[in-house]
């Protein structure tokens, strides 16, 4: 671990200032960064994927710690929510179920207790070769890809190409399920996107997982209300604790008085190097009926596209059963 700055923030507007890089031709990842709870910012730091020359404490600073209602039945989420604060929420766990699954999938209690809610969105892949100081891949700024080829078996089977890591965030495909927006502030003020939009795909950037400019943090996430509180998160992983997706899939449907779905959004996890939204899918389910034949052909629509390496096309029906089963688990 290489030495840095340490500064505790007192306001958002103070984490940006002491966010500004000190260095401004310094390379992404040597410049001044964000912790909240620190489970991703310390191993990255502990593995020279990240050498900053300032860590910024967010935790000091008042009221992001909250989930609070926004006056229009949905809610609004502070960054530094903890994980096991959301997945106990009664609220969280009446009004998007979903949310509360993928909040409990993650990790161990005693990671729950730390890890924020904004950490969780904005931490960086787990591929090996990423994660690995030996390996100088596409992603810290070399010209190869070593999972081409190499060991692939927990890589992307959707959004690669130039880079093949999976992101890892279990909120994310649950949080874009439920039609968030997120709250991001930094030097020019303050802005608000739809969550789907604030990851981006390697081919746009491949040093970075999504939008944040440098001095720009996550304050909030808010959550419309939704039409029905039927969604749910569904998690494949190798082991039973502590582990990642292998797959996964975050779905929310709001069904008419005779069972037929006036709405669907569904967004997969552990597969893609964003979390990937799957419209033909979502667009099919509109309208009908749910029932074992309709969750299977959604199910095969969802993967259409996939592009499996040699060792992880077992990723395609993993995600189907998933989406089968998430869908039949709605319409119980």
């Amino acid at each position: 671990m290489n030495s840095f700055q340490w500064a505790n923030a007192a306001t958002v507007e103070d984490a940006v200032k002491l966010l500004k890089p000190t260095d401004p031709k310094a390379d992404v990842d040597q410049q001044p960064m964000p912790m909240g709870g620190g489970q991703d910012l310390l191993t990255s730091l502990k593995a020279y994927i990240v050498k900053p020359p300032r860590v910024v404490n967010l935790k000091t600073i008042q009221g992001m710690d909250k989930i609070e209602a926004d006056g229009k039945g949905g809610l609004k989420l502070g960054a530094l929510v903890v994980l096991s604060t959301l997945e106990e929420h009664p609220e969280v766990r009446a009004k998007y179920p979903g949310l509360a699954e993928a909040a409990f999938s993650i990790a161990t209690p005693q990671i729950r207790n730390l890890g924020t809610v904004g950490g969780n969105l904005c931490q960086r892949p787990r591929c090996w070769y990423f994660r690995l100081e030996n390996y100088n891949c596409r992603k810290k700024g070399g010209d190869e890809c070593f999972a081409k080829g190499g060991e692939n078996k927990y890589n992307a089977i959707f959004g690669g190409g130039k880079s093949n890591y999976v992101h890892p965030s279990d909120l994310a495909p649950m949080l874009i399920a439920l039609d968030a927006t997120v709250t991001i502030a930094g030097p020019d003020g303050k802005r608000t996107m739809p969550l789907g939009e604030f990851f981006i795909l390697p081919a746009t950037n491949v040093r970075r997982e999504n939008v944040l400019k440098e001095g720009e943090i996550v304050t909030e996430i808010q959550i419309p209300a939704a039409p029905s509180p039927r969604s749910t998160y569904l998690k494949f992983k190798e082991r039973d604790s502590l582990d990642f997706a292998m797959s996964a899939v975050a779905a929310a449907i709001d069904l008419a008085p005779d069972k037929t779905v006036r709405q669907a959004r569904l967004v997969l996890g552990g597969v893609g190097t964003i979390p990937w939204r799957v419209p033909a899918a979502e667009a099919f389910l509109v309208g009908k009926k749910l029932s074992d034949e309709v969750n299977s052909q959604a199910a095969k629509i969802a993967l259409d596209g996939a592009k499996p390496m040699e060792q992880n096309e077992y990723k395609i029906p993993l995600t189907q059963a998933l989406v089968r089963r998430a869908l039949a688990k709605l319409n119980a």
